[in-house]
């Protein structure tokens, strides 16, 4: 049987892995360590060049339907890992058939809710990592999307501005609906509260993380925070025509969230004294989208915030209310952020993506001020973070494989 592979922007070195092996066979030659979640099938982290893969041995044409459901995920703007390619006609020295092989590019900075244990998570965050996956399970839903296996393990989390950002990588059982129904997003949330559950009295066996109390108040987070969000971004909203003013209220509350909205259905009574609004058409990234059009910078929405915050305070600092926005923005990337980033050495950083830096140093800050008694500038705090704190937090870049 001849080696076939079917590729987004294929990376011909693809080609040179030893596809005549069974995964679990390969060495570190090829593979990388990297933090893996628990899986059912066999899965390997490697290292082609300047690029990182995840490989996954499964059946043909579930390695298909996964592949294409994440390009369509991919092209919907939606969080989840990026395919790559599927491998069929696998082989082995005796010519005995292997598994097909799903490649993902691997989410740099990401890890699996187990690994977060490892880099400095305590169970005061487990309410964090709840809210990441609650605003992913409802992205996905707006986008009518059954997942159908909900759980931490499908799920790989990167850090965002103190709290944590999710990226669905695990699409086996998911499906694109043309309109996804009441009853199957309540499925989806009973999943993910029994896998969760489950999830967390494991951690509670393996390393005592978390009680089993906790872990029951933690997961009866997760349907909550659910319903009040899905109700944020979707509910029906009444009220007389004197208070149209509550319109722009409830976008500014959706953007508040993060929450862009695209299309508003807003309806009156045949007299005009009643005005009905329901958002229809809403999407995470608003700070995100206006850090990325002021000063280029591709971050997570939490961390978007956090230096649109900066760039005000900056503005207000050095008396530049009246300038252009845009170049306020480019004055402060200038002045403030690239001349601190920089002064982060090269061998320091894998440890987190420049902007969750920023963010930390913006924390540091605060405490050392209050120390002193006085405001420190950026850049001393930056020296300080960078000699007491960066120093000691573990590689995420690229980590030992703990799982």
């Amino acid at each position: 049987m001849a080696l076939r592979i079917v590729a987004s922007r294929p990376d011909p070195a693809i080609v040179t892995l030893p596809w005549d092996t069974p995964l679990e066979e390969w060495t570190d030659e090829y593979v990388v360590p990297l933090p893996r979640g628990l899986s059912r099938h066999v899965v390997r982290i490697v290292r082609l060049r300047d690029r990182t893969y995840a490989v996954k041995e499964t059946v043909e044409e579930i390695a298909f339907r996964e592949y294409r459901l994440l390009r369509d995920l991919q092209r919907m703007g939606l969080p989840a890992v990026v395919p790559q390619g599927v491998v069929t006609g696998r082989e082995d020295a005796d010519d005995e058939e292997l598994p097909a092989a799903l490649l993902t590019e691997h989410l740099r900075f990401s890890l699996p809710y187990r690994s977060l244990f490892s880099h400095g998570m305590t169970a005061a965050n487990l309410p964090s990592l709840i809210d990441a996956l609650v605003v992913l399970l409802v992205r996905l839903h707006l986008a009518d999307f059954f997942w159908g296996d909900v759980s931490l393990s499908n799920v790989l989390f990167r850090r965002s501005a103190g709290g944590f950002a999710a990226y669905l990588v695990d699409a086996e059982t998911g499906e694109l609906k043309e309109s996804l129904s009441a009853s199957m997003r309540e499925y989806d949330l009973t999943v993910a509260t029994e896998n969760v559950f489950a999830e967390l009295l494991d951690l509670c066996a393996s390393d005592s993380v978390v009680d089993e109390e906790q872990a029951f108040e933690i997961v009866g987070l997760l349907s909550d925070r659910y319903h009040a969000l899905w109700d944020e971004l979707t509910a029906e909203e009444r009220f007389s025509a004197h208070e149209m003013w509550r319109i722009e209220q409830r976008i500014e509350r959706l953007n508040d969230l993060g929450f862009d909205v695209d299309e508003l259905d807003i309806v009156t009574d045949f007299d005009g004294d009643q005005v009905i609004i329901q958002p229809k058409v809403v999407e995470l990234g608003h700070h995100q989208r206006e850090l990325q059009s002021l000063t280029g910078l591709n971050v997570e929405d939490a961390q978007a915030r956090r230096l649109l915050n900066d760039i005000a305070a900056f503005t207000m600092g050095q008396d530049l209310g009246r300038e252009d926005r845009y170049l306020v923005a480019n004055k402060w990337l200038d002045q403030i952020y690239e001349p601190l980033i920089a002064m982060v050495p090269h061998e320091l950083r894998g440890k987190l993506e420049p902007a969750e830096i920023f963010h930390e140093i913006l924390v540091h800050r605060w405490y050392l001020s209050e120390a002193a008694g006085r405001e420190v500038s950026i850049f001393d705090t930056a020296r300080d973070y960078i000699d007491n704190v960066l120093t000691r937090k573990p590689e995420e870049a690229l980590a030992a494989d703990e799982i």
